[in-house]
């Protein structure tokens, strides 16, 4: 039997070049290798933005573009919407019957996101018990594999627990225990120099049109120490030239690197170099949104249509979760 990833997205606004090296390239690979089922965790946005819900319906439209624009393909991997498979809130009730309180307030991400996080009430069952439906999430497709970053896996670790636990309650095996598939993610700076994040309004999206593209490069900070046109710079400490590494080839970096220690190349040619390079990366991607943002019906059906192929999965396994409570 083929061996299933799973893995989701909170449709949360417009996706960025650091969502595609951090999730949508390795998703498009897995999707070669592995049953992939990729989801638009729109319930889960719900754990964080529950006063305001307006945006959700046309995020869950534009990351869908996205998903498709970037090589995700319906015909090898199993993609939909999770409220459109109401068995994942099913699993999460029955799940949340079992797992121990402290288990959810142990969770490293419950705390840093509730010190950090200023402008939102989270002091919610709903954002205290989110991994137990990310849980349901992972184990009602009986995930082999989940991809994450190292700081993802006490998610998956907390999943391994609950399976572990209803397994041991019930003695019946329902849920096999995901592995982690450990994925290096690559941090991608934005214009100011940190992590790009919506949230820092940093980020190069993926529908940024190249007009937009270069126009938020030539403000991109530079070497801070490199005041003058005619001051060496160092490559290694600009966030510019971070993207070159990434965006540029190797000929181009051997060039631009000595000519920016040497001042004989000075920042906006460089940026300039950065836009011409990275618009013409993201062409494929904007040729497939244009034809997809055209036909959005089309994109909605793809989703439904994976929604009900997940669903066949889901009920079965719920059926299974049930006869081992002996609540059929």
């Amino acid at each position: 039997m083929e061996k299933r990833v799973l893995s989701g997205m909170r449709p949360s606004g417009k996706l960025h070049l650091g969502n595609f090296l951090g999730a949508l390239s390795n998703w498009r690979n897995l999707q070669q290798e592995y049953h992939c089922f990729f989801f638009i965790a729109d319930w889960h946005a719900l754990t964080s933005d529950y006063a305001d819900t307006s945006e959700i319906k046309n995020n869950i439209l534009e990351m869908g573009i996205d998903w498709l624009a970037c090589g995700l393909d319906p015909e090898k991997s199993t993609l939909f919407i999770q409220s459109r498979v109401p068995e994942h809130a099913e699993l999460h009730l029955l799940l949340s019957m079992v797992t121990p309180l402290p288990w959810l307030e142990r969770v490293p991400s419950y705390k840093e996101q509730r010190q950090e996080i200023k402008d939102k009430d989270l002091e919610t069952y709903g954002f205290l018990g989110y991994p137990v439906l990310q849980a349901a999430d992972i184990i009602i497709y009986k995930a082999d594999f989940v991809p994450v970053g190292i700081d993802q896996v006490p998610h998956v670790e907390i999943t391994r627990e609950i399976a572990r636990r209803f397994n041991n309650l019930y003695k019946k095996a329902v849920f096999p225990e995901p592995a982690v598939l450990l994925t290096e993610v690559p941090k991608l700076v934005g214009t100011d120099g940190r992590k790009m994040s919506k949230s820092y309004n940093n980020a190069i999206y993926l529908s940024d049109p190249p007009k937009v593209v270069a126009g938020k490069l030539k403000t991109m900070v530079t070497d801070p120490q490199r005041v003058r046109r005619t001051d060496p710079g160092n490559p290694e400490v600009c966030p510019v030239f971070s993207l070159h590494k990434v965006f540029s080839s190797n000929e181009e970096r051997a060039r631009i690197d000595p000519a920016c220690r040497t001042a004989a190349i000075g920042c906006i040619d460089c940026k300039e170099i950065l836009a011409k390079n990275l618009i013409s990366w993201m062409n494929p991607i904007y040729e497939n949104r244009g034809q997809l943002a055209e036909k959005p019906s089309a994109v909605l059906d793809i989703f439904e249509s994976g929604s009900k192929k997940a669903r066949q999965v889901a009920s079965q396994t719920m059926a299974e979760a049930k006869e081992a409570m002996k609540i059929d």
